[in-house]
């Protein structure tokens, strides 16, 4: 067997595989003779067909699949003895009549090749990354929050600005018919909350459907409609009371603490607050790092620039899935995934060189502590280690799951090379500015 390579340019090149009589004639002359042991021939005992009349039914198939074999384990290995670093796979170059009679074959296969770069980290303009902080204000209004959450209600006699109403809406020619309970806060405008207020248990209040709630989740809920039915509604409904509470606020005291958090994990309204900005501002690192993450994905795609063997891959995306694609559907499929591509090529050259490396204790690892937090959250405080073992384990055997922990653990190995290495910048502010500067004042 003879194999040859031909660089077309920088990014396509075309290996030639000779394969001849020797390289195969004697894994062939083998399955013949192992089918003529167990052949069934009418005419004939097992294990006495003529050679001859098996290689006449069986020999061109038994050819035709070990020559293929041969020529995939001899592609497979070469390009790894050659260190070929290939864009999606060998694309076999088309012969209409290959003449399985003859004795020696000749296929070629086109290869993608992967783009010689370099990858500049340290950008010009400087990368902000976020430090998240929970103000005094998110606090207060966090604490109040748990406070109504856990208070209990008390009967009014009339609706005021913070009462908690039950009612009824109702409409006969949309056929609604829902109970809710409702704030005032929740309304659009002021003048609905002005109907409510001073209102009685028994009361009916028309509303327009139009502009009554912020958006058409909300309306949906209250109408309990669907979302195509809700969409640009704008009829009359009737909201008849039929009860109304004021959320009286818990104390803050140690039964409430101990509810929250287990006995004496938290002592005083001091403890409680520190508590509350030490778990929000771990959500907030999450919220930052991928913020991050994604600002330096951006700017090393935008900024590294190296050419792809775009026909090449165009050509490869027509048969690579099930469904086979036209030119029109491949060239629209490739656009589609150029830039994340690009940024898989970015990627694996900076674990390259960085020797980013994820084991597989620090898989088994991360899933223990990812099931210890899942069972915290259901009141299980201290499994023990066989417990996190026996469910890592279960975890794990799904192959989707460890590839998806895996990367996980790389993006987040990536994410502190970009903190070590990139140009940055660290802001300081609360998350509702944070939201407000990546989000818009939403």
């Amino acid at each position: 067997m003879n194999i040859t390579r031909e660089n077309v340019d920088a990014l396509n090149a075309v290996v030639k595989v000779d394969i001849a009589k020797e390289d195969y004639s004697d894994k062939v002359e083998k399955i013949l003779s192992d089918y003529r042991k167990t052949a069934n021939i009418p005419g004939f005992r097992k294990g006495q067909v003529p050679m001859g009349m098996v290689k006449k039914q069986y020999g061109k198939a038994v050819l035709v699949d070990e020559v293929n074999k041969l020529l995939q384990d001899a592609l497979n290995k070469y390009l790894t003895e050659e260190k070929l670093d290939v864009l999606g796979q060998p694309l076999p170059k088309p012969q209409d009549n290959i003449d399985w009679d003859a004795e020696a074959f000749t296929f070629e296969f086109e290869l993608g090749l992967a783009p010689e770069f370099e990858v500049e980290l340290k950008s010009k303009k400087a990368i902000t990354q976020y430090n998240i902080i929970a103000d005094d204000k998110m606090i207060d209004e966090q604490v109040e929050r748990i406070q109504k959450q856990y208070g209990k209600l008390v009967s009014q006699d009339v609706v005021e600005n913070d009462s908690e109403v039950t009612g009824t809406y109702k409409n006969e020619e949309k056929e609604i018919d829902n109970t809710v309970t409702l704030t005032l806060d929740k309304f659009k405008g002021k003048a609905t909350e002005k109907k409510f207020v001073g209102a009685k248990v028994g009361d009916v209040i028309t509303l327009k459907t139009k502009g009554l709630y912020n958006d058409d989740h909300e309306l949906m809920h209250a109408l309990k409609l669907g979302h195509d039915e809700v969409h640009g509604l704008d009829i009359e409904v009737t909201f008849t009371i039929t009860e109304i509470n004021k959320r009286e606020l818990a104390d803050l005291d140690q039964e409430l603490f101990d509810k929250l958090f287990g006995k004496d994990v938290v002592k005083s309204v001091t403890e409680l607050k520190t508590k509350i900005k030490e778990d929000a501002e771990k959500q907030f690192v999450q919220q930052a790092d991928q913020k991050l993450l994604n600002d330096v994905t951006e700017y090393l795609v935008e900024n590294t620039k190296f050419d792809l063997p775009a026909e090449f891959l165009t050509k490869w995306l027509q048969n690579a899935g099930e469904k086979q694609l036209d030119q029109a559907q491949a060239q629209e499929e490739y656009e589609k995934s150029e830039k994340s591509l690009r940024y898989q090529l970015i990627e694996g050259k900076l674990i390259e060189e960085n020797n980013v490396q994820v084991t597989m204790d620090d898989i088994k690892n991360h899933a223990r502590e990812m099931i210890k937090a899942q069972m915290a959250q259901f009141g299980q405080m201290s499994p023990s280690d066989k417990e996190l073992d026996d469910i890592a384990a279960r975890v794990l055997s799904n192959q989707e799951e460890a590839r998806r922990i895996s990367e996980q653990l790389i993006s987040q190995k990536l994410l502190e090379v970009y903190k070590e290495k990139a140009n940055i910048k660290v802001k300081e502010l609360s998350y509702e500015d944070f939201v407000k500067e990546v989000y818009g004042d939403k």
